[in-house]
């Protein structure tokens, strides 16, 4: 039978993973400047994001909204149509587990449809973590290679951010989310098949047993 707590809990990993991501999309803080070389004035600091750069210099913070998506390069649009795909993916996981929870009368008594429901949505917060674990692990590798590539200038380096960070942690969230999901939401009991061969039960047997008739002479 299926799990309730097992369900209850895996929804609010979800949830939980899908608030955070949502976070880690529309934040700054995906690559950060690097104190490296002596051209870096370390009294200024550059967030990069997806969305927005922000300059943090002498205490005061600005950050401005990218001009334009356009003159992004490939992999930052990459990154953008993953992120967007992977909480949209959470979002309809989440209304298909709602609807689907044990705990819900959104179906009645519909209980093997609801735990189909509760299992598609599982795996599509599965799939949302493999769609929003693609652009952390991409822009943390280009991040790396440019740091301890000779070629790139020292003012153009970066290190990585705390977004990428949260970010893992939000993969993390939405695949266990997804796992207990899919484990809470089992296929009810099969009833019980009729037993066959020595254990099985026959009609008892008949307590009249047919004896010889007697014959007086």
């Amino acid at each position: 039978m299926a799990n309730t707590g097992l369900q209850v809990m895996g929804l609010v990993l979800g949830v939980a993973g899908w608030a955070f991501g949502i976070l880690v999309c529309a934040a700054p803080w995906w690559r950060v400047s690097a104190f490296v070389g002596d051209e870096l004035v370390v009294s200024q600091v550059l967030w990069e994001g997806l969305w927005m750069t922000c300059l943090s210099q002498w205490g005061r913070l600005q950050c401005k909204v990218y001009d334009s998506g356009l003159a992004l390069s490939g992999s930052a649009q990459m990154c953008r149509a993953l992120c967007v795909l992977s909480l949209l993916l959470c979002l309809l996981a989440l209304m298909l587990s709602v609807t689907g929870l044990k705990c819900t009368r959104c179906l009645g008594d519909a209980h093997e449809t609801k735990a189909r429901l509760v299992r598609v949505g599982a795996a599509l917060f599965v799939a949302a973590a493999f769609f929003f674990l693609l652009p952390v692990c991409w822009t943390a590798y280009v991040v790396i290679r440019d740091f301890h590539d000779p070629n790139v200038a020292a003012p153009l380096k970066r290190e990585l951010g705390s977004a990428l960070y949260l970010g893992w942690g939000v993969t993390v969230l939405m695949l266990v989310g997804g796992a207990l999901l899919y484990l809470g939401s089992t296929s009810p009991g099969v009833p019980a098949m009729p037993v066959f061969g020595k254990g099985a039960k026959g009609n008892p047997p008949s307590t009249a047993e047919s004896k010889p008739e007697k014959v007086f002479v």
